[in-house]
């Protein structure tokens, strides 16, 4: 695809985008998101989950089950595409080595989305729990406000520094013009995926998580649906990747804003001018999922860098190309994990701003044990059958084989790792964002050390056991830290204010 025709294809769709937001503002059309929302929104309501009295076991199941599965969805966006770029004749292979490539600086992107929706939501949901409806509909504007300035600054940032970025990311001579192409068209629609990431999770918040299931099986939908067809009926290639998943996150963006803007929900969406000091607090509650999800990248650019290394030039594109399978499999088992614990965090923070240690505990342990079920599960597929799923992206045998013995590798401690997970995003949905940071951060040192440290004295593939090493060590130090914290705050009743930003800030603001 040319330079010319890339550009113009983008100038298209957001062309088209202006006219579908300007289609949202005419109530009388009956034939638009609008329309479909407001249908979806009047089955809804028949029951809004009340988190303060619901039962606990079925109101975690009613709220984080929706959102695992909108977070598997989500995930669909990047492996769907992965899946027809790796058959992609003749070209397959490296097209896939240089969507891998692409990967860690897209989860970048996306971790924005998190860093406001998270934190954002969390502030959301305390308010809501102490009752203050006027000061939930101030941080729904604003974050609104910060997801619309920050993917305008994010475009442009990453527009001018992808070559950079992309050779940073392990891009070789012979990965770099897919790579190049895929980025910077995904990056032209970081508005939509940005926006319909960020403002889902206020859904949730309000109630409705199977609408906010529905707005991620949106766009998974319409991304498969278009792959092939931009892929291999248009002759694409990996320009035809990108282009859909934009598309797809237009539609779910779509859906997000009419939902959030219909009179149906209890905090309507407004257009608020942001305000630094409530900007600096959802920063504050929002900035360790956002670590978890940045970090990620730098990761993924050290494991890159360290494979492209210790390989050797052929070799070090085919252990990047299988690192990408690899990492795939590992997102079907920590983004529905993460949107277990995620789900889970509107209803903690709701309780915490009523008071409520004893449903705050049943709550916790609930998702605890959902998690543990998932990973039991996910572990035992990747015992058994890692191969159908690397079958899935190349028919070349050492590329399955090379992944099959990845895969084992990176999920010897996943059923541990649920532990940190739960524990880490209740930790931050109580206002304990140092601690939930620190043990973040604590991880990722560990992953990125054991990264760079073990190809020098076991050679390149023990690159993969990094993430194992680190998973068993943090489970101990996050589980001792929840002890710690529930002894103190949770195990009998008292001020929950004393534990971080609740009560006071509203009392501040």
């Amino acid at each position: 695809m040319e330079i010319q025709e890339k550009y113009l294809l983008i100038f298209c769709l957001y062309r088209s985008t202006i006219i579908w937001l300007s289609a949202i503002k005419e109530t009388h059309i009956p034939y638009t998101w609008k329309g479909t929302a407001n249908i979806m929104l009047r089955q809804k309501t028949k029951h809004v989950n009340d988190f303060g009295k619901d039962s606990v076991p079925s109101l975690v199941l009613r709220v984080s089950i929706p959102f695992m599965f909108a977070q598997f969805v989500n995930v669909l966006y990047s492996i769907v595409d992965r899946i027809y770029v790796g058959n992609i004749p003749e070209i397959g292979a490296i097209s896939l080595a240089g969507a891998g490539v692409c990967a860690p600086i897209i989860t970048l992107l996306s971790s924005f989305a998190t860093l406001v929706g998270i934190g954002g939501s969390i502030l959301f949901s305390m308010r809501l729990g102490q009752g203050d409806k006027k000061e939930a509909e101030r941080i729904l504007g604003n974050c609104f406000s910060l997801l619309l300035i920050l993917s305008a600054v994010l475009t442009v940032l990453f527009l001018l520094t992808k070559d950079l970025l992309l050779r940073w990311f392990g891009a070789s001579d012979a990965s770099f013009p897919y790579a190049d192409t895929y980025l910077t068209i995904y990056t032209c629609g970081t508005f939509f995926a940005l926006l319909s990431m960020g403002m889902n999770y206020f859904i949730t918040a309000q109630g409705h998580p199977m609408l906010g299931m529905v707005t991620t099986l949106i766009g998974a939908i319409v991304n498969i649906i278009l792959d092939p067809v931009f892929i291999f009926l248009f002759h694409m290639n990996i320009a035809g990747a990108a282009v859909a998943t934009v598309l797809a996150q237009l539609s779910s963006c779509i859906f997000v804003l009419c939902v959030l803007r219909s009179g149906k929900m209890s905090i309507p969406l407004h257009l608020k001018k942001p305000e630094r000091q409530l900007a600096g607090r959802i920063f504050a509650l929002g900035f360790s999922p956002f670590l978890i999800l940045a970090t990620d990248s730098v990761i993924i650019i050290a494991m890159n860098a360290v494979l492209q290394y210790h390989g050797g030039p052929g070799y070090g594109d085919t252990l990047i190309t299988c690192a990408t399978i690899v990492q795939s499999y590992m997102l079907l088992i920590t983004s529905p994990m993460l949107g277990i614990t995620g789900g889970s965090q509107p209803l903690i923070s709701y309780n915490y701003g009523a008071g409520n240690q004893a449903r705050i505990r049943r709550i916790v342990l609930c998702v605890l044990l959902l998690c543990i079920g998932f990973t039991t599960v996910m572990f035992l597929i990747s015992r058994f059958l890692p191969s159908v799923f690397a079958g899935i992206f190349t028919d070349n045998p050492e590329y399955i084989e090379l992944s099959v013995w990845g895969i084992r590798a990176f999920t010897l401690m996943i059923i541990p790792l649920s532990f940190q997970y739960t524990f880490v995003d209740s930790l931050t949905a109580l206002g304990l964002t140092r601690l939930s940071l620190s043990l973040s951060l604590f991880r990722k040192c560990l992953y990125f050390s054991a990264t760079c440290l073990l190809p020098f004295a076991f050679g390149a593939a023990s690159a993969f056991y990094a993430e194992p090493v680190a998973d068993g060590i943090s489970f101990l130090i996050s589980t001792a830290s929840w002890l710690v914290v529930y002894q103190r705050f949770l195990k009998k009743p008292g001020d929950l204010s004393k534990i971080a930003l609740g009560r006071k800030e509203s009392a501040a603001a």
